[in-house]
C-alpha cells in the first residue's frame, strides 16, 4: 500500500460531496480519481472539490483498470450499487458503499460473494451509528437493563420531503422512501439488538403523495416508487418490530422509538421537527427515557442527552479508512446489513403480494 491511501469515487452526485469532503480531512488519504457516466460530470466534480490533479473517467471500469487504487466510495444510484461494488472488489479495492446496500437480494448476494472471494472489506454507509446517543441506545439495550426485549416500535419520516431525480425512478432507485430513509430507521433498532435474523414480514406501501399533482407537481407524472411504507416484522428470539417510514404525510413525526422489555422499557423521542421536512428521517434521535419499577413504584428515569457536534459522515469515512489501513474488519459489515436488505426486500414483496412473506437469507 502506498504512503497515502489512494481513493477513487464512483458516482459524483450529491452524496459524493460528503465523501470527498471527509477524505480531504484525513492526512493519510489522497483522492486520485472519480468516475461518472454523465460526460464531464466527474471532471466538474473533482474541480469543484479542489482536486485538479485527480483523474476523471466516464465509466468505473476504465478507472479501476487504469488507476492503482486502494479503496473506492460507491456513490451511484441504488440499482448500480452491486455492479460497481463487485467491479471494485475484483479490481482489488476495499469499498465504502452508500446505503441502501442494494435493491434486490440477488444483488446483495453478488456483493457478499465478491467480497468473500476478494479478501477485501465492504462497509455500508450508516453514519447515524456514530452519533453518541445512538451508541448509548445500543449500550442500554445490550446491558440487559430492559430484560427480555419482545417489541420494538420504530419509524422515521418526513412531513414533506419528496426528492426528485434518480430517487423516484424504478430503473435507477428501484425503491423509494423505504430504501432511502427506511434503511436508517431499520438499522437503529437492529444494531441495538445485535442484528437478529428476520423471519417474516407483513407490509404495505403507498404512493399517494408522489403521484399527486397537488403535492408533487413537478414530478408526479414520472413517480414510480413508494413514498410511505409500514411493516410488521417478526425477528428471531421472539421479537416483534413495528416499522414505518415516509417521504410525505399529514403528520409531523412518526413518533418515538420504543423498546419494550419484561424488566424495563426505553423510549427514544423523535427530534422536534424544525421545518416541514421534520421527523427522524436522517437517523437523528431525541432524548431517552427509561421506564421501570423501583420499590413498587412506576419510575421514569431520563437518560442524559449527549449534546454533540459529532460529524457523523466524517466519522463513517474515517472509520472505513482506519479499517483499511489497520487491516480491521468492516466497521458496518455486509454480514449485518444483509439482514437489513432482506427486510427491505421482504417489505417490497409483501406489499406487492398483499400478504405476509417469509424472509430468506441466502448462505454465502
Amino acid at each position: 500500500m502506498a504512503e497515502k491511501l489512494r481513493i477513487g469515487i464512483i458516482g459524483t452526485g450529491g452524496i459524493a460531496r460528503g465523501h470527498a469532503r471527509s477524505y480531504k480531512m484525513l492526512d493519510n488519504v489522497e483522492i486520485v480519481a472519480g468516475a461518472d457516466i454523465v460526460p464531464g460530470k466527474a471532471r466538474d466534480f473533482l474541480d469543484k472539490q479542489d482536486l485538479p490533479h485527480a483523474k476523471a473517467f466516464e465509466d468505473a471500469e476504465t478507472m479501476l483498470k487504469e488507476m492503482e487504487l486502494d479503496a473506492v466510495s460507491v456513490c451511484t444510484y441504488n440499482q448500480t450499487h452491486a455492479e460497481c461494488t463487485v467491479a471494485a472488489l475484483e479490481a482489488g479495492c476495499h469499498v465504502l458503499l452508500e446505503k441502501p446496500m442494494t435493491v434486490t437480494m440477488e444483488q446483495a448476494v453478488q456483493i457478499l460473494k465478491a467480497e468473500k472471494k476478494s479478501g477485501k472489506i465492504v462497509t455500508v454507509g450508516f453514519q447515524p451509528r456514530y452519533d453518541p446517543n445512538m451508541i448509548k441506545i445500543r449500550e442500554i439495550v445490550q446491558s440487559g437493563e430492559l430484560g427480555k426485549i419482545y417489541y420494538v416500535q420504530v419509524g422515521g419520516g418526513r412531513r414533506r420531503g419528496m426528492p426528485g431525480g434518480t430517487f423516484i425512478s424504478k430503473e435507477t432507485a428501484g425503491v423509494g422512501a423505504l430504501a432511502d430513509i427506511g434503511c436508517y430507521a431499520l438499522d437503529m433498532p437492529l444494531n441495538a439488538l445485535g442484528y437478529p435474523k428476520p423471519l417474516t414480514v407483513s407490509a404495505s406501501a403507498y404512493d399517494y403523495f408522489g403521484k399527486s399533482p397537488v403535492y408533487n407537481p413537478q414530478n408526479y407524472q414520472r413517480f414510480e416508487v413508494d413514498d410511505f411504507a409500514v411493516a410488521f416484522i417478526r425477528l428471531e428470539g421472539g421479537i416483534t418490530l413495528d416499522f414505518r417510514t415516509s417521504w410525505a404525510m399529514h403528520m409531523d413525526t412518526m413518533g418515538a422509538t420504543l423498546f419494550l422489555g419484561d424488566k424495563a422499557g426505553l423510549k427514544v423521542a423523535s427530534p422536534h421537527p424544525e421545518s416541514a421536512w421534520g421527523g427522524a428521517w436522517d437517523g437523528t434521535v431525541g432524548p431517552l427515557t427509561l421506564y421501570h419499577d423501583k420499590f413498587g413504584l412506576l419510575v421514569e428515569t431520563p437518560i442524559p442527552y449527549i449534546q454533540n457536534n459529532v460529524d457523523r459522515f466524517f466519522e463513517k469515512v474515517k472509520d472505513f479508512v482506519d479499517a483499511v489501513v489497520n487491516n480491521r474488519p468492516a466497521p458496518i459489515p455486509t454480514s449485518q446489513i444483509i439482514y437489513n436488505q432482506a427486510i427491505l426486500c421482504g417489505i417490497m414483496e409483501s406489499a406487492r403480494l398483499g400478504r405476509e412473506v417469509e424472509v430468506a437469507i441466502p448462505e454465502v
